[in-house]
């Protein structure tokens, strides 16, 4: 199939896409604020648990949405019951862990559950009907996790529903398969996967958006001073770095990748799996702009260094890894680049006061940034 007919059969995101995605700015915001309020290995994995099963929910909706074609009326009224449902989710993050698992298992389940049966109802074609039999069989089978997790006490909590993410998100990697049958994308048809990428695209600029709303929100709360305006700007620094990372060169390899290849449906699926650990990092990064604005002059913290190097080297690792696994890019200049602020966060850990931390990191990651962008449109 030449180029011409791949881009015609591709087709933009509607404006009720963008709606329903408005609901996962309230998803991303509070996944910032539990990680800040619970900085520890127990609050890094109740974020990353919940980042899953938030993820899993956009990322089936929006997939499905794709599949049966958003100009249908029957598509929009799956999405807005979704988005409804999911506003009283979201609203859960914070307190999933804190008291009563119920508020955010029974949604989140509603949701998984009843949008895999609508979809299986409403698939277009064989293919797929016996791809959603699979999803909803493990579905079912992650269920009763999230079920009796929700039940138990909070300590308990973390370990059932930590199972249930990981097991969702194998079968999300894997393309739910079961014994001799699983989903050969290349067989199915093209449209579907540049409106899904163009979807991830637009996600991740919902996380980039949450983390400047976050260090919006924490410059409003301090005095306006130079301390303010230096550590703000290096936040904004940084963000603005890995926007360049994503939709600069290297985002512009993957569009052009999915454009030529045979099997764009597969580049699709792993740009989705891929994405769930760059928000991830955005979150880790938005948490720390947040607490270096706050208290600038506070003492060097390991647990501040590994949110504010760490989450920018999980957004480049995940994109090195991408590159790598689907238009065999070398990873190579990722993991440099990942390996020199990590060692810069090394050693603003151990003596760098917060405020020379985040100016360090912005400082570090432009130059990391420049080079990978400068090395993806072919300029070095």
């Amino acid at each position: 199939m030449d180029e011409h007919l791949r881009r015609s059969q591709t087709y933009g995101v509607d404006p009720v896409e963008l709606f329903f995605d408005l609901v996962f700015v309230f998803a991303v915001s509070q996944l910032t604020h539990h990680l800040r309020d619970h900085l520890s290995a127990r609050g890094v994995a109740q974020t990353a648990v919940i980042l899953l099963a938030v993820f899993t929910v956009w990322y089936y909706t929006s997939w499905e949405a794709t599949l049966v074609r958003i100009e249908h009326t029957r598509t929009v009224a799956m999405m807005l019951t979704v988005l409804f449902v999911g506003l009283f989710m979201n609203a859960a993050v914070t307190s999933a862990f804190a008291g009563s698992g119920w508020n955010f298992a029974v949604p989140f389940l509603l949701i998984q559950l009843g949008r895999g049966l609508w979809t299986l109802l409403n698939a277009p074609n064989e293919i797929w009907r016996d791809h959603y039999r699979r999803t909803i069989l493990w579905l079912l089978t992650t269920s009763p996790l999230w079920v009796v997790g929700a039940a138990v006490d909070p300590v308990q909590r973390l370990y059932w529903w930590a199972a249930a993410a990981a097991l969702d998100l194998l079968g999300t990697w894997l393309g739910h398969p079961a014994p001799g049958r699983r989903l050969h994308t290349e067989s199915v048809g093209l449209a579907e996967a540049g409106h899904m990428l163009e979807r991830c695209r637009l996600f991740l600029i919902i996380a980039l958006g949450e983390t400047i709303l976050s260090t919006g929100v924490a410059i409003v709360a301090v005095p306006m001073t130079v301390m303010t305006g230096a550590t703000g700007s290096a936040a904004l620094v940084v963000t603005a770095t890995l926007w360049m990372v994503a939709y600069g060169g290297p985002g512009r390899l993957v569009v052009r990748y999915v454009e030529d290849t045979r099997d764009p449906i597969h580049a699709t699926r792993m740009a989705g799996n891929v994405l769930t650990v760059m928000v991830a990092g955005l979150i880790a990064a938005a948490a720390a702009f947040d607490m270096v604005i706050t208290h600038p002059h506070g003492q060097p913290s390991a647990a501040l260094s590994l949110l504010l190097f760490g989450g920018p080297i999980l957004f480049l690792l995940a994109q090195g890894w991408y590159l790598w696994a689907v238009p065999r890019t070398s990873p190579r200049r990722w993991l440099v680049g990942s390996a020199a602020l990590a060692l810069a966060g090394a050693a603003a850990g151990a003596q760098a006061p917060p405020y020379v931390a985040l100016l360090g990191a912005a400082v570090a990651l432009a130059a990391v940034a420049t080079v990978l962008t400068r090395f993806a449109t072919g300029r070095t």
